[in-house]
Formats: structure tokens, C-alpha cells, sequence
């Protein structure tokens, strides 16, 4: 008996893997199409950079550059709040051999709480001062090496503030109910990208705002030296000191560690990485890792760069070869340099080091230099600011989603005078603008491929690879019954094209009606999602994550290329019906905003629109801290003109909508 069971198991896997085998189209060649797409657009982008560079000969010329760069960057940020009060504390105080250290909170939008560590020296004050933004560390400003690092700079005479940022430490938004954190820096980093790139923001914004206020409290103590601050940090702490040193003048000397490189190596490499690590538009724009040198140049800037990290040491060269350029024209070489460790990925000593060095150079102006010592590291108790750990359960916290919510709750108003006083048209054309794609008039035929077909008893299933632009190839099951032709349904959503045939028989109820029924994967989604996304984050943040990132950082939209992808496939669909015979729409889950903007953006190519399974509006996203799987859905800057709503409206009776519930973590 046990080896017929076994037989009977074999005989079905068998089955099933003859099943998938079926519904497969896309060659594994083409796996990463959209991944290698999005790298070819790039190419032209860095092209042109490299020869706006080269152009740069005077100091005016780079000036002018320098402004134009300044600008993007600040638009790409969605700008900054007002300085209010910091309502600093000090939680609490303690000491060491050869040092002291302060508890701080301080408030860098109102009850918005930062936790600090502040490091002083034993000698008498005032001192000049390091800021540490800490890395993509769980326990922010309590992990090791950033310690040690803090460590190191106050025996070499420095104040240092090692504040955590939002998502670690002591600082995180997302809290079960025993108030830990539900997920790691990174994810939580993701989630809030959410909100931000659709207000207009970055959390780079909110990261940027905190480091900026952080001098801010250290220029509002006696006992630091106001005209003598520095900043260094690695990794994530990296991603910051990159940001701070290029937006706020009061930072002397800079030194960022394990995150300088290239976008062109980084593309070519591990993809876009952190949210705040990548800004809308950004390589249209020209706005490269070297532009965060050239936007203080040129003051002291020292990159600090592993042989063996993953952030591409390649890439970090190429743009210390280009910003030396640049320091020359300015006649100061010697203010730009790079220190190269044999280590991986981290905050290790020897860069720890060179940062130390490089401050006592530029701000101590010495080359005196007291080595690391075995000092214990801090205990949890020692460095915690808050009563509970979080400072978000603390009496009037307010936290990111917070302030995100109060951004959407204003450009609702903007939203709604736009649409009252802008003729639709022209409201549709800013939406187009926004997802970044051409009027559908003009479109120009998909080139279609005959990938094989399936015999069925009463139908047939052609395999097709839809080309809706060079560089793009769609996997697409055309259902055809064999009956008379009533209706075409063009069909997509989240699962793969064959699911509602393969599992639900929704697609043969369809055949049986007189519908020739057209499944696509389109990009990004079924056999079109790259191998690159993990479950958890396309659980989280919806699938061909890194591949949203691409695109978001060429200024374009998942959701606009899929629009494109869903009237590529109703021009084919049309050409294969007998003449008047009218096409549908249907977009389900990942697929249903982009079939909405598709439907709303081409009036009259589909007779019907039937939306099942989707979010009611992006406000609600926004409003929403826990929404789940919606980062891949977003446009950048959308809600300031408009909301998902706006669309249905212009759809008006040819809509079918089956809502469904916000999906939350």
C-alpha cells in the first residue's frame, strides 16, 4: 500500500508540474525584461551627466550647477517644515572613565521625538561637535560600532550626538501589542514610503529635518562650539551624512561611510536599495552620488569606503575620480580624498578611524590622534531616553504617518480647487504627466508573438508575448470559445494570468457567455515579476519592489507602464474581434489601479470597466499607517492633484466597482 501512495503522490506532482508547464510563456530569458529595460533607460541619463561634467571648466560654470542641482534636490524632498521649538530635555546623565555622557530628547516637528546620546569630553568646554546619524542598525544608536565610533571621537576631544532615526532605536512607528517593533529598519523604512511618495515627499525629508534640527540643539548649548561641527555615519548613517552635508552649510568637515558609490554601478549591481536612498526622478534630473559632494564643495569631504561591501567600491572611485575634478577647478584638491579598508560592509575600526582623523584635521586642525581602547559599550538602561523604550508611547508623540496624514489632509483642499476649476482634459493631462506616459491618440500597434497554443474540448488557449514597446514583452493566454464572438475582455490582475482559468474556472463561465477573454501578466506581475522580490516585501510593499525603485528613480511609475501595457493588449484584442464588436475592461488587486487609470486616460477603447478588489482612494492609503502591499501602486506626488476617486468619476456609469477592504499588517 505505502508504495502505491507514493506512486499516487508522483503521479500528481507530475500532473501539476505538466499543469504549470501549460500555462508557461515567458522564456526564463525574459525574466528580468523589466529590470533590464529600466538599466537601458538609465544609460542615456548617465551619458549625458558625464558630458554636463565635463563642460564644467570655471568656477562660475560650476555654480550655475551646483544651483540647478540644489534645486532638484529640494523639489525631490517636497521641501521642509518650519523650525519650531525643540522642547529639549535631558532624560537623564551618567559617566565613564573618559567621558560623560546625556540622555536628550528633543522634538524636530512638534511631538515629533527624537532619542539621543550626547557624548561629552572630560576636558573643560566648549568643544566642537560630530553629529552620528546612525545606520540601518535595530537598536539605532545602541549598536556596537557606532558606538565605538562615538567612543573614539569624544577621546580625540569632540562632543558627539548619535540620535536614532525613525524605524530604529528607541524611534519606531510600527509597534505590536506588547510595543515591540513589528518589523526591522529597512521594512519599516518601505512602509512609510508609502505616504511620502505619494504626498510629494521623501523620508529622506524627515530624516534630513531631524539631523538639521540635532545641530540645531547642539548650537543651542553653551558648552558647544557653534562654528566647529562635523558629521560622519555609515551605512544608512551613510545615506544621511550624504544628505546633511549637502543641505546644511554648517557642517565643517563630512566624512560618509559604506554608502558613496554610483548610480550606474548601483543599477548595474545590488538595484536601488532604502527609500530615502532614492529620489523621484533622480537620474533624468542628473543628480548622481557625487552631487552630495558638489553640493558643499568645496569644503572637506572624505569618503570612507569598504573593498568588500556590497555598495559597489567600483562606483565609489568613479566618483571621487569625477568630484576631484570638480575640487581642482575650485583650487582646493586637498579637501576631497578617499580612505579604501579590506573589510565588508560596516562601520570597522579602520574607517572609524579615518572619519576620526579627517575631523581632527579639518576641525581641530591637528593631526594628533588617540587611538580606540577596550572601553565597555553602554548598557540599554545607560542610553534609553524614554520610560518605555519607543518614544511614539510617550504623552503627545506624534509619528510619521501622523504628520503624512495632516500633508494629505492639506492637499486635499488643493486637490479639490483643481478639479473645480480645471476643465477635465486638462485635468487628465496632469495625470498623465504625473504617471509619466504619451496620450493614448497616436499609439502605435503592439508587435504580438505566437507562443503555442492548448487544445480544449470546447475552446482554444493561444500563448502569446505581447511587445507594448522595445524592451518589453508581456506573457498573455488569449482564451478564444468556440462559439460565436459576442464580447472581448481584456483581463489582469495580481495573480498569474492563468490563475482564474487554472483554479477558479472564472475564465470558462466567461467563454461560455461569448467572451473571448485576453489574461496578461503585465509588467512586474505573474511571470513578469522579477526574481529579485522577496515574499516579505511583496507582502509588504507589493510586487517587483526593486524594480518600482528603478523606475521611481527615472521619474516613472509601475502604474503608468502598466497603463500602457493594458492598451497595448485592447489594440491587439480589437484587431483580432469581427468589426464592431466592443471590448472590456476588468482589473483585479496589483492590477486594478492601473486598469482604472487605463480606462479613465483613453475614453471610449472600453465599452465597460469592472474593478474588483481594489483600494477606494490613496488618501485612504495614507490615512491608513498599516496599509499592506500598496508601495508598488503609488505615483509620486499624485494626491496633490488628484485621488482615485477623480478617475471613477470620469468613468461614470461604464464603471463597475466591487471594493475591498484596506489590506492591513
Amino acid at each position: 500500500m505505502k508504495n502505491v501512495f507514493w506512486l499516487g503522490i508522483v503521479f500528481l506532482l507530475a500532473g501539476a508540474g505538466a499543469r504549470a508547464e501549460e500555462w508557461k510563456v515567458l522564456p526564463d530569458s525574459e525574466r528580468e525584461m523589466l529590470r533590464d529595460y529600466l538599466n537601458g533607460l538609465a544609460q542615456p541619463c548617465f551619458a549625458q551627466r558625464r558630458q554636463n561634467i565635463e563642460g564644467i571648466k570655471t568656477a562660475e560654470a560650476f555654480t550655475a550647477y551646483q544651483q540647478r542641482m540644489r534645486a532638484f534636490l529640494l523639489e525631490s524632498l517636497g521641501g521642509f517644515p518650519e523650525r519650531t521649538p525643540l522642547n529639549a530635555r535631558v532624560a537623564g546623565k551618567g559617566q565613564r572613565k573618559e567621558f560623560r555622557f546625556e540622555r536628550v530628547l528633543f522634538e524636530s516637528q512638534p511631538g515629533l521625538i527624537v532619542s539621543a546620546a550626547l557624548y561629552l569630553p572630560m576636558s573643560p568646554p566648549p568643544y566642537p561637535a560630530v553629529l552620528v546619524p546612525c545606520g540601518h542598525s535595530e537598536n539605532g544608536k545602541l549598536h556596537e560600532p557606532y558606538q565605538r565610533a562615538c567612543m573614539l571621537l569624544v577621546r580625540n576631544g569632540f562632543a558627539v550626538f548619535c540620535y536614532d532615526p525613525p524605524g530604529q532605536g528607541e524611534r519606531y512607528c510600527y509597534l505590536d501589542a506588547q510595543h515591540k517593533p513589528l518589523f526591522g529598519p529597512t521594512m519599516e523604512h518601505s512602509v512609510l514610503g508609502t505616504g511620502c511618495a505619494l504626498t510629494g515627499t521623501n523620508l529622506a525629508a524627515f530624516m534630513a529635518w531631524d539631523g538639521m534640527r540635532a545641530i540645531d540643539y547642539l548650537q543651542s548649548r553653551d558648552d558647544i562650539d557653534h562654528a566647529r561641527i562635523g558629521c560622519t555615519g555609515n551605512s544608512g548613517g551613510g545615506t544621511q551624512t550624504a544628505y546633511l552635508m549637502a543641505l546644511d552649510e554648517r557642517i565643517i568637515a563630512a566624512a560618509p561611510s559604506c554608502y558613496l558609490t554610483s548610480l550606474e554601478r548601483l543599477l548595474a549591481t545590488i538595484g536601488p536599495q532604502d527609500v530615502e536612498q532614492d529620489l523621484f526622478n533622480q537620474i533624468p534630473a542628473g543628480f548622481d552620488h557625487a552631487d552630495f559632494i558638489y553640493q558643499r564643495a568645496p569644503k572637506p569631504t572624505r569618503m570612507c569606503v569598504a573593498t568588500r561591501d556590497f555598495f559597489d567600491i567600483t562606483g565609489a572611485k568613479d566618483t571621487l575620480r569625477e568630484a576631484q575634478r570638480i575640487y581642482a577647478v575650485l583650487g582646493a584638491p586637498e579637501k576631497l580624498d578617499l580612505v579604501e579598508a579590506d573589510e565588508p560592509h560596516g562601520f570597522s575600526p579602520p574607517l572609524r578611524q579615518a572619519a576620526t582623523q579627517w575631523m581632527n584635521r579639518w576641525i581641530r586642525h591637528t593631526e594628533d590622534f588617540v587611538p580606540e581602547d577596550t572601553e565597555p559599550l553602554l548598557g540599554v538602561e545607560e542610553l534609553r531616553c524614554t520610560p518605555e523604550g519607543q518614544v511614539a508611547l510617550m504623552e503627545g508623540a506624534r509619528t510619521i504617518p501622523d504628520l503624512l496624514a495632516e500633508r494629505e489632509a492639506r492637499l486635499a483642499r488643493q486637490r479639490e480647487a483643481f478639479w473645480a476649476v480645471t476643465p477635465r482634459e486638462q485635468a487628465l493631462e496632469k495625470v498623465r504627466e504625473l504617471i509619466a506616459i504619451p496620450k493614448p491618440e497616436g499609439r502605435t500597434p503592439p508587435v504580438v508573438e505566437d507562443a503555442g497554443r492548448v487544445e480544449r474540448t470546447d475552446y482554444r488557449i493561444e500563448k502569446l508575448l505581447v511587445h507594448p514597446e522595445p524592451g518589453i514583452t508581456l506573457p498573455a493566454l488569449l482564451f478564444w470559445p468556440g462559439q460565436e464572438v459576442k464580447a472581448g475582455l481584456v483581463f489582469c490582475h495580481g495573480q498569474e494570468k492563468s490563475f482564474y482559468a487554472d483554479k477558479t474556472g472564472l475564465i470558462e463561465s466567461m467563454m461560455a457567455e461569448g467572451t473571448a477573454v485576453l489574461s496578461v501578466d503585465l509588467r512586474g506581475i505573474g511571470e513578469a515579476e522579477s526574481k529579485e522580490n522577496k515574499p516579505d516585501w511583496r507582502d509588504k510593499c507589493g510586487p517587483d519592489y526593486t524594480n518600482f525603485l528603478r523606475a521611481y528613480l527615472l521619474g516613472k511609475s509601475l502604474v503608468g507602464m502598466r497603463t500602457t501595457d493594458i492598451w497595448a493588449c485592447a489594440d491587439y484584442l480589437k484587431t483580432r474581434l469581427p468589426e464592431g464588436i466592443p471590448v472590456r475592461l476588468e482589473g483585479r488587486a496589483e492590477a486594478a489601479v492601473p486598469a482604472l487609470h487605463a480606462a479613465a486616460l483613453a475614453p471610449g477603447l472600453f465599452q465597460a470597466v469592472s474593478i474588483k478588489g481594489a483600494i477606494g482612494s490613496w488618501a485612504e492609503v495614507v490615512h491608513t499607517p498599516r496599509a499592506r502591499g500598496q508601495l508598488t501602486n503609488t505615483v509620486f506626488n499624485a494626491l496633490a492633484f488628484y485621488d482615485l476617486p477623480d478617475l471613477k468619476r470620469c468613468l461614470g456609469e461604464a464603471l463597475n466597482e466591487v471594493p475591498a477592504l484596506m489590506p492591513v499588517f
